[in-house]
């Protein structure tokens, strides 16, 4: 049976976008499977008292600019052209989560997930804006209302806030974050030790 790589997930993360785009390439060249784990970095930074590398680092003679640099090395090394900076960045990423979890409980989360992870990272969309997500999600050919209507259900705000609650009780204080075998991996450049860990007989 193939080994599984939990993936702690936030659209808001550009670090999690650029894993996103590379980790299922690397789980089927090991015949492993990725289970992608919707959470708020913001409840996950709340809870671990962390913050995020803007603020953390904003003050750090060449820090934000050698992240910048390893941003491109990564980009330019997995080809990942489409990729841009989005120019509303930061963006508040509750609606949006909630939605996946709404979308994959209407059996839609795979399109909902590429177009959204497409309109924040590629497109540059203000994607805390109700209205532009009800654009993204129409165009996808997904049924924006019910979805966004969705984000407001009891059950749909639990599930969130459960695998956020879940995820730092596990270690998590960040995205992206990977477990595999109970085993933990902090961002897009440990993704070559979350290969070592599936190499493993």
């Amino acid at each position: 049976m193939g080994k599984t790589i939990d993936f702690i997930f936030d659209f808001g993360s550009p670090n999690g976008y650029l894993s996103w785009k590379v980790l299922p390439a690397v789980a089927a060249k090991h015949g492993a499977t990725v289970n992608l784990i919707p959470c708020l970095l913001g409840g996950i930074f709340k809870a671990t008292g962390n913050q995020s590398p803007m603020t953390a680092f904003g003050g750090v003679k060449g820090k934000l600019e050698y992240e910048g640099l390893e941003t491109r090395r990564f980009v330019a090394a997995h080809n990942l052209t489409a990729y841009r900076s989005n120019p509303h960045f930061p963006v508040n990423t509750l609606l949006i989560m909630r939605g996946l979890v709404a979308a994959r409980r209407a059996g839609v989360g795979d399109a909902y997930l590429e177009a959204v992870v497409s309109a924040m990272w590629e497109q540059g969309l203000k994607m805390d804006d109700p209205e532009v997500v009800a654009g993204v999600l129409t165009k996808a050919g997904l049924d924006a209302r019910a979805i966004l209507e969705a984000t407001q259900d009891p059950e749909v705000k639990a599930k969130l806030a459960a695998n956020t609650e879940r995820a730092v009780a596990r270690g998590a204080f960040g995205v992206p974050t990977f477990f595999v075998d109970g085993e933990m991996f902090f961002g897009k450049d440990r993704l070559h030790a979350v290969e070592a860990e599936l190499s493993r007989a």
